[in-house]
C-alpha cells in the first residue's frame, strides 16, 4: 500500500467495494483534495468498477467528493440472509475461476498483459454460469446517476462483464456498446446472483468485479503517466462472518499483477488500500450501511495522511 501520494495523478482507478467501499473511496478522495494532493479537474481519466463506477461517474459530472459525503445517496437495501448466501457463493465461484486463470498462465505479469485474451473470458463465462441470475433492481441507483448529470465526456470509463461471453467490457472506451452512464453504472454494480444484469441489444452485463477488483490493467496510460488506484477490498481477510472475506487475497494479488503490467509499460503506479483504521471501520461486511459514518471519518483522515497533510 502506498504511504503517500506525492504527485497529482493523471489517471484515477477506483475499485469495487460495496456500500462501505463507495464511502471509503469518496472519503479518501475528499482527504486528498483537502490536503492539496489531488485535483479532479486535472485528472485526465477515471476508470471505475462497481462501487468505483459510482464515484467515477460523480467525479466526471463535477461533483466534489467533499460535498458528496454530506449527501451520499441512499444505498440499495443490504442483502437479506438468502441474498447474502448467494453473494458468498458468487464471490467463491468467481475467485476460484480467476485463480484458475491466473495459475494457468504460469507467470503473473504476462497474465495481466493478456487479461483480455479469450482464455480469461472463458474462465469468467464458466464461473458466471454457476451463479443464478440476480433479481433485485438497481433502477434507483441509475436515477441518482442520471440526476448528477454524468455524461461520456471522454474521461470516464466503467468496467463490466458480458455474461454470455465472459469478456470484459469498458463502457466509454473504444468499441464499447452505446449505453448511458446511468446504465453503465447499473451494469458495473450488478453483483452476480444478487442484482439484475443490464440487458442491452440481447446481451447482459454484470459487475466488473467479476473480472477484476480494480481492472487496473485496462486503464489507458502513456509512458510516464501517473496512475493512482484506490482498492477498497484489499484490506479484507477471510472470515466466516463475511461473504467478502475470500475476495481480499484475490484483490491484493490482482492489483499487484495489474500494477506490474502497467509499470512494464512505463507508467508510475500507486495502489492504495484501506489502512488499519479504515479497515477496522469497514468491518467484515461491506454492505453494512450502519458503519458508513465511521468509514467516512477514517477515510478522510487516511486521505489527508496520504496527501502529506500534517
Amino acid at each position: 500500500m502506498a504511504d503517500e501520494v506525492s504527485a497529482q495523478p493523471d489517471r484515477l482507478v477506483l475499485g469495487v467495494g460495496g456500500i462501505l467501499g463507495e464511502a471509503w473511496l469518496s472519503a479518501v478522495l475528499a482527504g486528498l483534495i483537502e490536503s492539496g494532493a489531488f485535483d479532479p479537474e486535472a485528472c485526465e481519466l477515471f476508470l471505475g468498477t462497481s462501487a468505483g463506477s459510482i464515484v467515477a461517474a460523480a467525479l466526471s459530472a463535477g461533483v466534489d467528493p467533499r460535498t458528496r459525503l454530506e449527501e451520499l445517496p441512499e444505498p440499495p437495501p443490504a442483502p437479506g440472509p438468502q441474498a447474502s448466501m448467494r453473494l458468498a457463493d458468487a464471490v467463491q465461484v468467481l475467485r476460484r475461476g480467476a485463480s484458475l486463470g491466473l495459475a494457468a498462465t504460469g507467470s503473473l505479469v504476462p497474465f495481466a498483459l493478456r487479461a483480455t485474451a479469450p482464455g480469461g473470458a472463458l474462465v469468467r463465462r464458466a464461473a458466471l454460469s454457476q451463479v443464478p441470475r440476480g433479481q433485485r433492481t438497481l433502477e434507483q441507483l441509475g436515477s441518482e446517476i442520471a440526476r448528477m448529470g454524468a455524461e461520456w465526456d471522454g474521461r470516464l470509463r466503467i468496467a463490466a462483464v458480458e455474461l454470455g461471453s465472459g469478456r470484459r467490457v469498458i463502457f466509454g472506451g473504444e468499441g464499447a456498446p452505446a449505453v448511458s452512464v446511468a446504465d453503465a453504472v447499473q451494469a458495473s454494480c450488478a453483483i452476480p446472483g444478487v442484482f439484475r444484469p443490464l440487458d442491452v441489444d440481447g446481451r447482459s452485463y454484470v459487475d466488473g468485479g467479476a473480472w477484476s477488483p480494480t481492472n487496473l490493467d485496462a486503464v489507458e496510460v502513456p509512458r510516464g503517466g501517473k496512475v493512482l488506484c484506490l482498492n477498497p477490498t484489499a484490506a479484507l481477510r477471510p472470515s466466516r462472518r463475511s461473504p467478502f472475506g475470500a475476495y481480499g487475497p484475490w484483490s491484493r494479488s490482482m492489483a499487484a499483477v495489474e500494477s506490474a503490467a502497467l509499470r512494464q509499460k512505463g507508467a508510475e503506479v500507486s495502489v492504495v488500500s484501506p489502512d488499519d483504521d479504515s479497515a477496522m471501520a469497514m468491518g467484515p461486511n461491506l454492505m453494512d450501511p450502519t458503519r458508513r459514518g465511521r468509514v467516512i471519518a477514517a477515510g478522510v483522515e487516511q486521505g489527508k495522511r496520504l496527501g502529506g497533510a500534517r
